[in-house]
């Protein structure tokens, strides 16, 4: 956008603010304060697109080394208003009255003046200037790159130097609690039952050798589209191929046989990447997709093999499904590709419902137009493989109570609605009394 670094200090504080005041609205005491700070090494900014990216972290640790300076203090100093002045060799909140220049604050002098000066220089093909900046970074191009040039060369140089995956990474390992941490205060918010059984505890001590408690977030589909691996996580127990387990739905209830299955796991995996990796076990504290299990599990479930234990606590979203469409297979054929399909949809997505109207319509309900149409793309050219027509989008429309009403209650309303009458049934009685009129009907409808 060309911004000068002033101003892109300003857009990236303006966001954090953003996205701390909806931290604010939903925090929860019992874990702490979730406030992002660039100085304390949990936002990172960065390039999605080009796949480079960095937290203050990495640059407080150079330059730390190089003024010898504590680390966590140059964090704090790499955000906010902190200025170095070289003339007294010190750090100030304000502009000096000395200091015939302003001075640049530390995130746009250290960090974002060199990223800004050698991405100019790549895309204006300043060799000179990069290629002296890229020796002092220890970038070293090899074979083919040495004929890359602008854009092409800029991805490369970025991602060499401050790689979005590593920073992304780092943050994770030195910002996000462990789970033995997370789930002493997490098992209130996860597990349904009570907080005393045997299941709550082993989810508190996140103990692998404890009873197995699995919650299974996401059906993910396979390569083949013909069947599904079912993604979730371990908070206690492990997790091992061809273990005989209780397999809890969405609608199970304790001491009940709805939506409850005794079955093995065919095959445990991990998912790396894009990539699946078979696996023998996996304990508590990490995730997993299992094998086997799909037919069992619609959406979300808990794995289990405490007979006694509760379900976790389903997901929370902040959306609904208020967007409706109904599709109609064009060949009557393909009805059954169709239903299939529509089967194999509602498992894939936890937001988008399938259901049947009692005009025998099948009708799909995301959250927004570009939700139903991503699910009508896949539906089409993944799970159903067949053609059918979709009808015009309607939207649901749903109103409920907000606030206490002013009005009077229908008691009081009532109330003083019979206080009226019975004044009025007196004043008939007093004229016929005094024979001011001869005659008063009162219809029920009076």
């Amino acid at each position: 956008m060309q911004m000068d670094v002033e101003e892109m200090y300003c857009r990236f504080r303006s966001a954090i603010e953003n996205v701390n005041v909806i931290i604010a609205t939903y925090s929860d005491a019992s874990m702490g304060s979730l406030q992002m700070d660039p100085g304390q090494g949990n936002v990172a900014f960065g390039s999605g697109l080009h796949g480079w990216g960095f937290s203050t972290e990495r640059f407080a640790k150079i330059y730390a080394q190089k003024m010898g300076v504590d680390r966590v203090k140059m964090m704090q100093r790499l955000w906010g208003d902190w200025f170095y002045y070289p003339k007294r060799k010190v750090w100030t909140t304000s502009q000096p009255e000395d200091c015939k220049e302003p001075l640049q604050r530390a995130f746009c002098q250290y960090i974002m003046g060199p990223i800004n000066q050698l991405i100019r220089a790549i895309m204006d093909q300043d060799t000179d200037k990069y290629e002296k900046m890229m020796e002092s970074q220890g970038i070293v191009l090899k074979g083919e790159e040495r004929e890359l040039k602008g854009k092409p060369l800029m991805k490369h140089v970025m991602q060499t130097w401050i790689n979005a995956a590593d920073s992304l990474l780092n943050m994770i390992v030195t910002q996000l609690p462990s789970p033995k941490v997370a789930q002493r205060y997490r098992v209130e918010n996860l597990y349904e039952g009570p907080m005393d059984d045997a299941a709550a505890t082993g989810i508190r001590t996140c103990d692998p050798s404890g009873p197995l408690m699995l919650y299974v977030s996401k059906m993910v589909p396979a390569a083949d589209k013909s069947r599904f691996y079912a993604f979730g996580r371990v908070f206690s127990g492990t997790v091992a191929s061809g273990q005989k387990v209780r397999i809890q739905g969405a609608h199970y209830k304790p001491g009940s046989k709805d939506d409850l299955h005794v079955k093995n796991i065919q095959r445990t995996v991990l998912m790396m990447g894009r990539t699946i990796e078979k696996i023998q076990d996996v304990p508590c504290g990490n995730t997993v997709a299992l094998v086997g299990v799909d037919q069992y599990i619609v959406k979300s479930g808990t794995i289990t093999t405490l007979e006694d234990a509760h379900n976790f606590a389903d997901m929370k979203y902040s959306v609904s499904p208020v967007v409706k469409v109904a599709v109609k297979a064009k060949d009557a054929k393909d009805l059954p590709k169709l239903v299939d399909g529509l089967k194999k949809l509602s498992q894939s997505d936890q937001l988008v419902v399938c259901s049947v109207e009692e005009s025998g319509e099948h009708v799909i309900a995301g959250c927004g137009e570009l939700h139903v149409e991503i699910c009508l793309k896949d539906l089409r050219e993944e799970f159903a493989q067949c053609d059918f027509t979709v009808s015009d989008p309607v939207v649901s429309y749903r109103e409920t109570v907000s606030a206490p009403s002013k009005q009077a209650s229908d008691e009081e309303f009532f109330k003083e609605f019979s206080s009226d009458s019975l004044k009025t049934m007196r004043r008939i009685h007093n004229l016929r009394s005094h024979s001011q009129i001869k005659h008063t009907s009162i219809q029920p409808s009076s």
